[in-house]
């Protein structure tokens, strides 16, 4: 038996505590810049997107960046910094569209997301990294009275094989070439 609790849209069942009754998922399609990588993630505090900046800057004399992030309270604002316009453009138009608090996304060009992920994930008002990425990807994103919130993303295409001996060595060929493996 289920019973109400006013006019706040929310119910009790036992076993589930109070639940809203209603909740939208979407999934936000991102549109990645050419050549570039994508990472997504969670942080608490307004000097989020000044500590993303300097991180990112200190990381590589030739990195090319472009961040955004969507402020929870307050102005509710997209927050914006960067060294590159296209990618600073696409990373605001990526938070907009993603709309969740407290959420950031950054656009790399001319580096990699592992180059740079430790440094981000040390930031202390960082609080996850949700992806990182080349590939097609999607932001699940779900919807209440309360605001949004990323709930996860559809990253890339789904396995059609294990790989076999000759997949290996293409792998470990790859690494060498772009300095990741002697």
């Amino acid at each position: 038996m289920n019973e109400s609790f006013g006019d706040r849209g929310l119910y009790w069942a036992p076993g589930w505590g109070c639940q809203r009754e209603a909740m939208e998922l979407h999934a936000v399609p991102i549109d990645l810049p050419s050549s570039s990588n994508v990472i997504i993630g969670q942080a608490h505090f307004i000097k989020t997107i000044v500590d993303l900046h300097e991180t990112l800057a200190m990381a590589s004399p030739v990195l090319r960046f472009g961040a955004a992030f969507c402020e929870a309270s307050g102005p509710c604002l997209v927050r914006r910094s960067g060294n590159d316009a296209e990618l600073t453009e696409a990373a605001v138009q990526a938070a907009t569209d993603i709309g969740a608090g407290h959420s950031f996304v950054v656009f790399l060009r001319d580096g990699f997301p592992v180059n740079v992920l430790n440094q981000l994930k040390a930031i202390p008002e960082v609080c996850r990294i949700i992806c990182a990425t080349a590939n097609p990807l999607e932001v699940l994103v779900a919807a209440t009275e309360a605001g949004r919130g990323i709930v996860g993303v559809v990253d890339g295409a789904p396995p059609r094989a294990v790989e076999a001996e000759s997949d290996v060595e293409a792998r470990l060929d790859l690494l060498r070439q772009i300095g990741y493996r002697v």
